[in-house]
């Protein structure tokens, strides 16, 4: 079985295996990562996470959870411009820094192995958590609640002050959900650092996961363009387009599409 193939396979078992699909995801772009390696150090981190915990009722851990993984030195990276490691989940626990996500998901095993309430929210931008019943969410870089208007100061921060919160917002995340954001996330870091190979491989499996949009294919067309295959830039290209409502945006895919040389006809 390869690493996509085992990939899948973690999302069939019930539930999810969100956490060891995106292991497998790492191992993916580096034969060298061993997941069952990763996962016996993870369950250290589990021992350790654990013993630091206050005697509280379950239901109350999800923050002291955060702020224990804070303790031992598990940040948001803030190195710019972001490499691929702060999104592969080998490389986040090697040195302790990465995106939201990546350290949403390893705090959401923790709190599954641990049996502490605490589910992912696709929030925008920055992706959070919720003690389900709460009345906050809470930063997976460290812990710190966020009310309705902290999430609104957060969402005009990453896209300006026309920026509404909307209750989708707030919805939480499925495991295809994060694992799709994951993917997307690893391709725009593939990208900005040029490996576009390694890009293709996150587009690709962006596309595997389902329910993927016309900035996907457009994303996937882009590296196609990069990688001079105008063939397999044309269908995606054609894909944007038909799922594409912006006219704008089907204005300019059409005379993109005009730019590309017709595929040939074989008889």
């Amino acid at each position: 079985m390869n690493p996509r193939q085992a990939f899948f396979a973690c999302l069939q078992r019930t539930p999810p295996a969100v956490f060891e699909a995106a292991v497998w995801m790492a191992a993916e772009h580096d034969p060298q990562v061993l997941p069952e390696s990763v996962l016996r150090d993870f369950h250290d981190l589990q021992q350790r996470v654990s013993a630091g915990l206050p005697m509280l009722p379950v239901s109350e851990l999800g923050q002291p959870l955060l702020r224990r993984l804070n303790e031992l030195g598990f940040q948001q990276d803030a190195f710019t411009p972001l490499r691929p490691h702060a999104a592969l989940l080998d490389k986040v626990l090697q040195r302790r820094r990465g995106q939201p996500l990546a350290l949403a998901l390893i705090a959401l095993e923790l709190a599954r192995q641990l049996e502490i309430p605490l589910v992912g929210v696709n929030f925008p931008g920055h992706f959070l958590l919720r003690v389900p019943g709460a009345d906050h969410l809470l930063d997976p870089c460290g812990g710190r609640r966020l009310y309705p208007n902290d999430c609104r100061e957060l969402l005009v921060r990453q896209y300006g002050p026309s920026t509404m919160l909307k209750a989708e917002h707030m919805h939480n995340a499925t495991p295809v959900q994060m694992l799709q954001r994951l993917s997307r996330n690893l391709r725009q870091l593939h990208q900005a650092n040029d490996d576009f190979l390694g890009a293709l491989v996150d587009a690709e499996r962006v596309l595997e996961l389902g329910q993927a949009n016309a900035s996907d294919y457009l994303a996937r067309a882009s590296l196609y363009q990069r990688l001079d295959c105008p063939r397999a830039e044309r269908h995606d290209l054609e894909r944007a387009l038909l799922l594409s409502e912006d006219p704008l945006q089907r204005l300019r895919l059409t005379e993109r599409l005009g730019q590309l040389p017709p595929n040939a006809v074989v008889h």
